[in-house]
C-alpha cells in the first residue's frame, strides 16, 4: 500500500466504464495506492451497453460499496458511431486522425461530473484510464486535456476555491495495451468480467474486428496470452 494512503485516508472517484483499462485504474487505485474508492460509470446511450452491466460487476469485485451509474442523453448530440446507428469500423477500416468512434466532448462531460461527485463524497483524486493508445486517436484522452481540466476543476468548484484541492490521476496514460494488461495481471485483475468492445453480439460478446477488440488482442498476444473473452 502507498505511504501516503497509510498515513492519510484518500478517497478518489474512479471512472469506470467496464473495460480493460478502466478494470486496471481502479485495481491501481485500490490494490497499489489503498484508497477509498467511489466508482461511477456513465449509460450515455451507448450500443456497447454491455459494459455498464460489467461495470457493476468489477466494482463488486473488488469490494466497492459506492458504485454509481449516471444517465447522459448523448446520442442528442450524436456524432459518433457508438451513440448512433452509424456503422462501427472494422479491420481498422477508419483511417482519420481522430475515429468515428470519438464520442464528442465525452470525457469533458464524464470528468466534470465526476468532479461534482467527488465534492459530495469528499474525494482528493479523480482516476481515469485514458493512455496512449487512446490519445492517439481521441483529443479527449491526452495527458494535456486531463492537466487542463484539473486545473479548471480547481477553478470551478467549492473544494478548489476552499484549497482542498481535486487532483485527475492517469495511472496508464503513457502505457500501450500489452503494458497495461502486465500491471493488471500483477495486481489480480481478472479481465473475464471486463467488456470493450464497441459493437458486441446480443450476448455482449466481442465482434473481434473493432480497432477496441483488436487493441485488446494485440495486447494480450504480446505478451503470449490469450483474451479469456475469446474461444
Amino acid at each position: 500500500m502507498d505511504k501516503e494512503a497509510a498515513n492519510h485516508k484518500i478517497n478518489a472517484v474512479v471512472l469506470l466504464s467496464g473495460g480493460l483499462d478502466s478494470a486496471t485504474a481502479l485495481a491501481w487505485a485500490v490494490r497499489e495506492k489503498g484508497w477509498q474508492c467511489t466508482t461511477l460509470a456513465f449509460d450515455y446511450g451507448q450500443r456497447h451497453r454491455i459494459e455498464i452491466e460489467a461495470s457493476a460487476v468489477i466494482a463488486g469485485f473488488y469490494g466497492i460499496k459506492d458504485h454509481r451509474v449516471i444517465a447522459v442523453d448523448l446520442p442528442v448530440i450524436g456524432g459518433s458511431a457508438l451513440t448512433s446507428n452509424m456503422d462501427v469500423p472494422k479491420d481498422g477500416a477508419d483511417k482519420s486522425d481522430i475515429p468515428v468512434t470519438y464520442v464528442p466532448a465525452r470525457n469533458l462531460v464524464f470528468l466534470s461530473l465526476a468532479a461534482g461527485l467527488a465534492e459530495t463524497v469528499q474525494a482528493e483524486k479523480i482516476v481515469i484510464g485514458a493512455n496512449v493508445v487512446d490519445y492517439s486517436g481521441y483529443p479527449d484522452c491526452r495527458a494535456e486535456f486531463l492537466n487542463a481540466f484539473a486545473k479548471t476543476a480547481l477553478l470551478g468548484t467549492k473544494s478548489g476555491v476552499e484549497g482542498s484541492g481535486l487532483e485527475v490521476v492517469a495511472p496508464l496514460i503513457t502505457l500501450d495495451k500489452s503494458e497495461i494488461i502486465a500491471m493488471g495481471l500483477k495486481l489480480g485483475v481478472d479481465y473475464s468480467l471486463t467488456r470493450s468492445c464497441y459493437d458486441p453480439d446480443d450476448q455482449g460478446m466481442p465482434c473481434e474486428h473493432c480497432d477496441s477488440c483488436r487493441f485488446r488482442q494485440d495486447g494480450f498476444a504480446a505478451l503470449g496470452k490469450k483474451d479469456p473473452l475469446l474461444p
